[in-house]
């Protein structure tokens, strides 16, 4: 799949930004300096690391294909368990893999030099609840507001038709984190938006399925609920897709690459 050069933002004007060579006045392309990003994402990496390799212990399979993949439009889609410490995971995990290490977050010399072209789709709701979240909405955070679900409660209301187009200039950016089903509930049903994403920018798939997380953290993911868990980070190869396939196919080639097809055993006849 052909893949654009990834676009390049700064607070320079142009030609003096090509003198900016270590990147310190590098930004996204929704405004934030990546110098700034960096360091927050050193700080919670520095301050979590020991949550996934001292509490806890973190088993990673799949790097190798992360391994050569462009800068940018690559989405990985995956399933869902707490707000934030998934994606904590796959940013130390998305460092570690930078730095050239494979399957492993040990030792975290990657925290020197984050990878600061890395986003994730979360709900508005969740970054405005706290100073915490507000702090981690600053680290690449792509807010939408669910059509579906609000403060726990389903709801009905229009659907953010922005929310498509700052995935799509995250995605020319870089790597993009997506959580096709929108809520940590297990098994539950994959979004129409993710499909027509795949179906709009054409972005590199990878299918990540997460093991662990519910058990050791709460739902928000901040507060160790259990020790000793061990979680479990599974990349997969590509996902190979047509953009003219139908939505339907393609939500359904999304929910088992993140094996999220329920299990018979929990199915109920009518």
């Amino acid at each position: 799949m052909k893949v654009k050069p990834p676009t390049h933002y700064s607070f320079l004007p142009k030609p003096l930004d090509k003198l900016d060579f270590v990147g310190f006045f590098e930004k996204d392309p929704f405004g934030n300096s990546l110098f700034i990003k960096r360091f927050l994402m050193a700080a919670v990496g520095w301050v979590t690391y020991f949550r996934y390799t001292l509490y806890n212990t973190l088993r990673i399979e799949g790097t190798e294909h992360l391994e050569n993949l462009p800068v940018n439009n690559v989405i990985f889609l995956s399933n869902h368990q707490t707000y934030f410490a998934d994606v904590i995971a796959f940013f130390h995990i998305f460092c570690s893999v930078k730095w050239g290490f494979r399957n492993r977050i040990v030792p975290p010399v990657y925290l020197l030099w984050p990878r600061a072209r890395s986003y994730y789709v979360a709900a508005s709701e969740t970054m405005k609840g706290g100073l915490v979240p507000r702090i981690f909405a600053l680290g690449g955070a792509i807010q939408v507001e669910r059509s579906w679900r609000a403060k726990g409660q389903d709801v009905k209301r229009d659907v953010d038709n922005t929310a498509n187009e700052r995935i799509a200039l995250a995605l020319e950016h870089g790597w993009v984190v997506s959580f096709p089903q929108g809520t940590t509930s297990p098994y539950a049903p994959i979004r129409k938006g993710t499909a027509h994403i795949l179906k709009n920018t054409h972005p590199i798939v990878i299918p990540v399925v997460i093991n662990g997380f519910r058990r050791a953290f709460d739902k928000k993911g901040l507060r160790l609920k259990k020790r000793n868990t061990q979680l479990s980070v599974r990349f997969k190869p590509p996902l190979e897709y047509s953009v003219d396939e139908s939505v339907e196919s393609l939500i359904d080639k999304v929910r088992e690459a993140i094996e999220q097809e329920l299990p018979k055993e929990k199915m109920t006849w009518l």
